[in-house]
């Protein structure tokens, strides 16, 4: 009896902390298909805002753009992160502690701090601020979350798989091809997966390196947000939400997969 009264408070506890979290976003979605424009009255459901922003120009325009650094920036940064973790993971150099931890400031330093930098760079570069400075630094930030997933990966990998297939008359390429790539392949893809929502999601960087005529998503929703919360906005967060909702559960399924 007193093990079961002892539990109440942890549960109650464990209620308001996901209450706290999570009561907010169901607001937010709730309003979304509210029929009135201010947020504090319901006056009935209706899907017009989810209309509305699809007849907005400004929101298509940012939502292309995010796309398409998205999509491009995580290819790369899969690709590059992945190297690098098999490089990291098979050979032995000078340094190589050194920049291991290099690789691992990005995920714990300041995005301002981050971000001040990468305008300073292209500044100093003479490289004009646009979807492609967008584009590279979306890679340098996602490249850190590609090498932590695949590089966990690896420390499991069973080396003797490669050694038997290269007895086996496979050259470097062939075993890199056939044998390493499938066992390591959930991870790739699901870095590549939480690379694309961090780049999808990005604010902070995004908004020191844009340049004019390339907006993303976030900053839109930031300069609407500036003028009021309206439910387009609300509607438009609910589709970034979703979106992002199920990207990082795909991820997460594959790394579940991964592990059994």
């Amino acid at each position: 009896m007193l093990s079961k009264l002892s539990r109440w408070p942890a549960i109650l506890y464990g209620v308001l902390i996901y209450s706290f979290l999570y009561v907010p976003i169901f607001i937010l979605i709730a309003f979304s298909f509210n029929d009135s424009k201010i947020n504090a009255v319901w006056k009935g459901f209706t899907l017009k805002w989810y209309a509305t922003l699809w007849s907005n120009s400004n929101v298509i325009e940012a939502a292309k753009i995010t796309i398409i650094v998205a999509i491009v920036s995580t290819i790369i940064a899969t690709m590059i992160g992945t190297l690098v973790s098999i490089g990291m993971y098979r050979y032995h150099f000078r340094g190589k502690t050194a920049l291991d931890g290099a690789l691992y400031i990005p995920l714990v330093m300041s995005e301002v701090v981050m971000g001040i930098a990468l305008l300073a760079f292209f500044s100093i570069a003479k490289i004009p601020l646009g979807i492609w400075t967008l584009i590279i630094a979306h890679i340098t930030f996602c490249i850190p979350y590609v090498v932590v997933v695949v590089r966990a990966r690896l420390q499991g990998f069973d080396k003797s798989v490669e050694e038997a297939a290269m007895d086996l008359g496979a050259n470097e390429w062939q075993t890199f091809r056939m044998i390493t790539l499938p066992i390591i392949s959930p991870a790739i893809i699901a870095s590549a997966l939480l690379a694309f929502t961090m780049s999808l999601d990005d604010v902070i960087i995004s908004f020191f390196v844009a340049g004019p005529g390339s907006t993303t998503l976030p900053l839109q929703i930031f300069s609407m947000v500036r003028f009021g919360v309206t439910p387009e906005i609300n509607a438009l967060s609910t589709i970034m939400l979703v979106v992002t909702l199920v990207i990082v559960l795909t991820a997460e399924g594959i790394r579940f997969k991964q592990k059994i």
